[in-house]
């Protein structure tokens, strides 16, 4: 291994340091820049260049290689990201040249989200409330705190009892780059998570496990006496169940409730910035994907909000 290419590593090393103690990314997005930079270092290392001998063209070249692998718009973009966000740093950090600086990310296309009208919701758990049993009876709770609060299905699994506060009304959220807020849960909603926690939530538990749990994740999964979080893939897992059982064939994923009640709340009257910070996103115009109603509702809304209407 080569002095240079030494350097490197211990530069990548600075770097994921810094993604996860100062910029605080989420576990997903840090492995997926992981395995883009490493990629890229992977690319200069075949091609005898180091970080500080990188120039405009090098990075030309490798973002050739990537399309001429037919990547789609959007990982290329992530791959795009990934460079800007380690050139920034190592222009910051080490007095590097940013390279990257002038980079032009691909047209993406504009999808509208997948989500489900109020009808379906509804179907969905009339279905979800028919299955008594222990575990039916919480995946019902999963399936409607969902929806109701709007988070996101990684923040939902990793949910800690001690986040949700009744005397408030309020549960307690860390989303993307551990960024934190609070949502209000509908009374309804309360009522089934303390009657969760009274009646179902210890019978799902191991008796021997019951005081042994310093972390008392609120869904959980017990492996070989240790108590986990239950996985997103088992919760959509769950979800596609109910999903057939309601008979409903949309391409639905966990992400679509979070859709859903965005684009419900938008079509009775709320405004785009109480949708911002329900859902944490940081910039307002992520939240802007969900003005796709119809012009007929808008113009209802529209009707009834006005005060000169």
């Amino acid at each position: 291994m080569s002095p240079a290419i030494k350097n490197d590593l211990d530069l990548i090393s600075h770097f994921h340091t810094y993604l996860l103690t100062e910029k605080r990314v989420s576990k997903n997005t840090f492995y997926a820049y992981r395995k883009d930079i490493e990629q890229f270092i992977l690319f200069l290392s075949e091609n005898r260049i180091n970080l500080n001998s990188c120039n405009k063209n090098h990075l030309k070249k490798y973002l050739k290689c990537l399309n001429d692998r037919d990547l789609s718009a959007k990982s290329l973009s992530r791959k795009i990201s990934a460079l800007k966000v380690l050139f920034k740093f190592l222009e910051e950090r080490f007095d590097f040249e940013n390279k990257a600086q002038g980079l032009i990310f691909p047209k993406l296309e504009k999808k509208l989200p997948i989500y489900l009208t109020e009808r379906e919701i509804q179907k969905l758990f009339e279905i979800a409330n028919k299955d008594e049993s222990l575990k039916g009876q919480r995946n019902k709770i999963m399936l409607y705190l969902l929806y109701a609060s709007g988070m996101r299905v990684s923040e939902l699994v990793a949910l800690t009892n001690d986040q949700i506060h009744f005397d408030t009304g309020f549960i307690f959220l860390t989303g993307k780059g551990s960024k934190e807020r609070s949502v209000p849960l509908p009374i309804n909603i309360l009522n089934l998570l303390r009657y969760y926690l009274d009646n179902i939530y210890l019978k799902l538990l191991p008796e021997k496990l019951i005081e042994n749990t310093e972390k008392k994740y609120l869904f959980f999964s017990v492996y070989s006496s240790v108590i986990k979080p239950i996985s997103r893939q088992s919760f959509w897992i769950i979800l596609k169940n109910i999903l057939k059982k309601a008979k409903i064939y949309k391409n639905v994923s966990p992400h679509s409730l979070r859709h859903s009640l965005a684009t419900h709340l938008l079509k009775n009257g709320a405004d785009i910035r109480s949708l911002q910070i329900l859902l944490g996103h940081e910039n307002i115009s992520t939240v802007q994907i969900y003005t796709h109603l119809e012009k007929k509702q808008v113009r209802e809304i529209y009707d009834k909000k006005h005060p000169r209407a």
